[in-house]
């Protein structure tokens, strides 16, 4: 009898995950009891623990995932063949306070080196950023960050252009959206200079977006239209020069870690995911909370079925009602588009043994940990509070992590358990929530959290996750994003296009 195939998470579970894949007539064995397996059971899917009336709750985490939808023997597969989703609708809310990690004013604080910028902001990167305000002019930005890369390689952390999918033929909200998050993609504390080129007749032109930009260091952001120039890639790259001579002042300096803002987002998730580098990713949101600093946490479709379980560790009424707010708008935003509200997980989510958004929103929130929720964020709002911020948006990888960077996160924590390499902005560090997926891929990770199932504790693991992320937040290392060149965004869109 193999006594190690199988993870039961919690106590109360009626399922556990077949981590190595089982075979009919196998003899399986977890929490002290043991079962015969029934059918073949893909790896990281589900076995029933107990036999199952129809509409039985299916519980994992400690928490309902679904309901059975015909009979399940004990030592069967469940899955989307006999299980279903138990959400529906728009729900009432009550808040419950319960306590969350906040900060630890009486501990030691750790430091890493940053840029500290003339408004106080610290950045962990010293680079050139060149914006388009509209996709028209994408290609332009690539050439003027080429040339300027190639000029003056040596002046900085590196110069990158970052073409997007917006900015003309936008009408209301989702305009003002455009222009809200390039506003605050334009002032992150990473870039030590932003070059902002403009066509010159788009809909975000520049006399208009510079009233949503508001002030700026005239020795950090420089403008280009265009239409305007003879040449505009020769005057880009004549305009990075210029900020070059403000940036490359900056020098690295040592701040405590209360000023680090880390975004959170997972891409691709298996079963193992909120087993293993989720939870991993909770242990640095509590660490973050207890320096002082601030934890961003995303996807908003993916707290679907667990937001109850972050509502009530609100600080405050006031912002238990700004968190009700904020997922019941999401789910008003699939109604108006007369969409299902829990049309989730996706097809790569169940192949790795997700059957339902319970489920996968579940194992999503263990990315927050345990740390108390302080505020929640509309698009392109910069965090301002220290702890958990909870911020709209899609699960979408590409405009999650856009959103992050618009909210001021200096760096990135994104784990997968079937595989991205996708990277924004800023460093976007990459954890594999199981071993296979890390060996067959190292070149796209950073950290591998497989090791929790090897042997490895959750203590031992955060404290070198930590490491890494205060070495990659002082430059003395870089994340694969960095190296492998993935740097993107790509901005939310809802609405007309004309």
């Amino acid at each position: 009898m193999n006594k190690h195939q199988l993870i039961q998470i919690h106590e109360f579970d009626n399922v556990a995950i077949a981590i190595d894949g089982l075979t009919a007539g196998m003899e399986v064995a977890v929490g002290g009891s043991s079962c015969q397996v029934q059918n073949d059971i893909p790896v990281n899917h589900k076995i029933a623990l107990q036999d199952m009336e129809p509409e039985t709750e299916v519980i994992k985490y400690g928490n309902v995932i679904g309901h059975t939808t015909k009979a399940v023997k004990k030592g069967e597969w469940v899955h989307s063949h006999n299980m279903q989703t138990s959400l529906d609708g728009m729900l009432e809310y009550t808040y419950e306070p319960t306590s969350g990690i906040t900060e630890d004013k009486e501990r030691v604080k750790d430091t890493f080196l940053g840029y500290i910028r003339n408004n106080g902001e610290v950045g962990i990167r010293n680079e050139i950023w060149v914006i388009p305000t509209v996709s028209c002019v994408n290609h332009t930005v690539r050439m003027i960050a080429e040339r300027a890369g190639k000029k003056f390689s040596e002046s900085c952390d590196g110069i990158f252009a970052y073409p997007h999918n917006s900015g003309c033929s936008q009408l209301g909200e989702d305009h003002k959206t455009t222009q809200k998050i390039l506003a605050s993609i334009i002032k992150h504390p990473n870039a030590g200079g932003v070059l902002v080129v403009s066509l010159g007749c788009e809909n975000n032109n520049l006399n208009e977006f510079r009233s949503v930009l508001g002030d700026i260091d005239e020795n950090r952001v420089k403008f280009l239209v265009a239409q305007e120039e003879t040449d505009e890639i020769e005057r880009g790259v004549e305009l990075i020069a210029e900020l070059l001579l403000t940036a490359r002042k900056d020098k690295r300096t040592e701040v405590p870690a209360s000023k680090l803002k880390i975004g959170f987002k997972c891409g691709g998730s298996d079963a193992l995911s909120g087993v293993t580098a989720n939870p991993l990713c909770g242990q640095i949101a509590d660490r973050v909370a207890k320096e002082g600093g601030t934890a961003i946490l995303t996807e908003v479709p993916e707290m679907f079925g667990a937001e109850t379980i972050l509502m009530n560790r609100a600080d405050t009424k006031e912002t238990f009602e700004k968190v009700v707010d904020l997922i019941n708008s999401f789910k008003q935003y699939y109604i108006n588009y007369e969409q299902p509200i829990y049309e989730n997980p996706a097809p790569g989510n169940k192949a790795g043994g997700i059957t339902t958004l319970e489920e996968k929103s579940l194992g999503c929130i263990q990315k927050g940990g345990h740390a108390q929720v302080t505020d929640t964020l509309k698009y392109g709002q910069k965090a301002g509070k220290q702890g958990l911020n909870l911020m709209n948006g899609p699960g979408n990888d590409n405009v999650s992590i856009t959103n992050l960077v618009a909210s001021g996160a200096q760096l990135l924590l994104f784990t997968t358990g079937r595989g991205n390499p996708l990277g924004t902005s800023v460093p976007s560090v990459k954890l594999a929530s199981n071993s296979s997926l890390f060996d067959k891929k190292r070149h796209w990770f950073d950290f591998n959290a497989g090791t929790l199932l090897e042997g490895r504790s959750i203590e031992e693991l955060s404290d070198e996750l930590w490491k890494l992320i205060l070495d990659i937040a002082s430059g003395r290392k870089k994340a694969r994003n960095e190296e492998n060149g993935y740097k993107e965004i790509m901005i939310f869109k809802d609405g007309v296009l004309l």
